[in-house]
């Protein structure tokens, strides 16, 4: 991981003492030069980002995650395109490196055909959590190993993205079975599929119920008011969570409008435009994805999700799989089992601060 943007997470890095004075500097150094050094660095090695998509069939997921890219990501015929219903879900992963004005991008994108496809549908989540948590698991066996490469591959789910059937009522009890299982292990954002099925203000009174269940049934979406850094962060996704979730419309299809082609969807009332925010919120997607928050969703799965992960993982047992270059880990004194989190990892942060400070 190579982050060039601070990580919001308050366990991420350690804030400097309030005790230090700046230096008066009499002339130029060049430590401005250390963003340029960052930037090269970070162009060479490029960058990973692995996303997730859940929802039922027919709701365009292929076909956003296509849009988001403006790339033909899947190749191949998915379930819902002239194939049977797969009788069980499925996870199917696909990765293709994606470079812009010199940027690579290793982009990897897991589908999930079948879910909630059944007449019982009790458990189909349990693939979907195995999948995010076996991603975990084999970080965390190249992370404690004495010889490990000097760059871990990294297959884990940064962001999931849940399509919530455009229904107008609420949300279903199987997306809130789920969401409350996937907001603890990962950074889950909502949307609304094929939005266009909706008038304007079935639409909003549809985004504001399921606001009111995520709250309710205490579900944590991207971003969460707790890593909300400073004042322009606050700002920022304050004005995201309101519009939470996305009312989105994907398209792989040109079309000409005023003499310019633009993405859209064909009606007999004419042509949805996917990137006018007239029509819909394709664009909000996009840049909190994207343009805004990529490195902040890797950074939260690497500081949160996988450190809350990796904490129950040594805590619970020392009799881990042996492998190459085994670790020994003492076993864990009796006691009641503590629930690992973002507090105690600060607890821990905050203490080291202070020990350091009496070292000076």
């Amino acid at each position: 991981m190579d982050p060039l943007r601070q990580s919001p997470s308050p366990c991420s890095s350690r804030p400097s003492s309030p005790k230090t004075p700046p230096c008066e500097m009499h002339g130029y150094v060049g430590i401005e030069d250390v963003l340029d050094q960052l930037k090269i660095k970070a162009m060479k090695m490029g960058f990973e980002f692995n996303i997730m998509v859940v929802g039922q069939s027919g709701l365009g997921k292929s076909t956003m995650v296509s849009t988001l890219f403006k790339s033909k990501v899947w190749k191949c015929t998915l379930p819902g395109r002239g194939m049977p219903i797969p009788q069980t879900l499925q996870l199917k992963s696909v990765t293709h490196v994606i470079e812009e004005k010199g940027v690579k991008l290793k982009l990897t994108v897991t589908d999930t055909p079948g879910f909630g496809d059944q007449i019982n549908n009790d458990k189909c989540w349990d693939p979907i959590l195995g999948y995010i948590n076996e991603q975990y698991e084999r970080y965390l066996q190249e992370e404690i190993l004495i010889t490990r490469q000097r760059h871990i591959p990294d297959t884990r789910v940064h962001c999931c993205v849940y399509f919530v059937p455009p229904t107008g009522h609420c949300l279903r009890p199987l997306d809130i079975e789920l969401l409350q299982r996937l907001c603890r292990t990962v950074n889950v954002v909502p949307v609304i599929a094929r939005a266009d099925s909706l008038t304007l203000e079935e639409r909003e009174a549809f985004r504001r119920r399921i606001q009111h269940n995520l709250r309710t049934h205490c579900i944590e979406v991207y971003p969460q008011k707790c890593f909300d850094e400073d004042i322009n962060d606050r700002i920022l996704n304050s004005k995201i969570r309101d519009r939470i979730p996305f009312a989105v419309v994907g398209s792989d299809q040109e079309y000409l409008v005023n003499g310019r082609c633009v993405l859209g969807r064909k009606t007999k009332w004419g042509i949805i435009e996917v990137e006018n925010m007239a029509h819909c919120e394709f664009l909000l997607l996009r840049d909190l994805l994207i343009r805004s928050h990529l490195q902040d969703l890797k950074d939260i799965t690497h500081n949160v999700h996988y450190e809350n992960y990796r904490v129950c993982r040594l805590n619970e047992s020392h009799v881990l799989p042996r492998g190459p270059c085994w670790v020994n880990l003492a076993p864990t004194p009796p006691g009641p089992p503590v629930a690992p989190g973002p507090s105690k990892v600060c607890r821990q942060a905050r203490e080291d601060s202070d020990d350091d400070e009496d070292d000076y």
